[in-house]
């Protein structure tokens, strides 16, 4: 069973990861498309692109365009597989609840039930 990635769980770091898994391979996006696509403050995407960078799942390029400062964000090698694992693991955790869910509706439909916590309290 893959495992959840503690880095990437985190909903903004995953929001980022899924955009630039996106991409192919070599590809790159601006820090303002980025900002501007998930809906993020400067301050508040950059946090979190640091602790990807830190990972080593995403790379951080500072050039100047025309004379402007520019910033751009690719995914690594290494990023796009804790990605790749990351959503294997929640796919899984998914299946597993929809799995139940069906074996539950077919032991309903056979007259077993389930049984609830507060049904199975003792007294004292």
């Amino acid at each position: 069973m893959a495992v959840l990635n503690e880095v990437i769980h985190q909903p903004v770091r995953l929001r980022i990861m899924a955009a630039l898994a996106a991409l192919l391979p070599e590809m790159q996006v601006t820090f303002n498309y980025l900002k501007d696509a998930l809906d993020l403050t400067d301050g508040n995407l950059g946090a979190h692109l640091h602790k990807l960078e830190e990972a080593g799942y995403v790379t951080i390029t500072k050039t100047f365009v025309r004379n402007k400062p520019q910033t751009y964000v690719g995914i690594t090698e290494a990023g796009r597989q804790a990605f790749l694992e990351h959503s294997t693991a929640l796919k899984e955790i998914l299946e597993s609840s929809q799995q139940i869910s069906r074996n539950d509706a077919t032991d309903a439909a056979k007259g077993h039930t389930g049984h609830r916590a507060e049904d199975a309290s003792t007294t004292l």
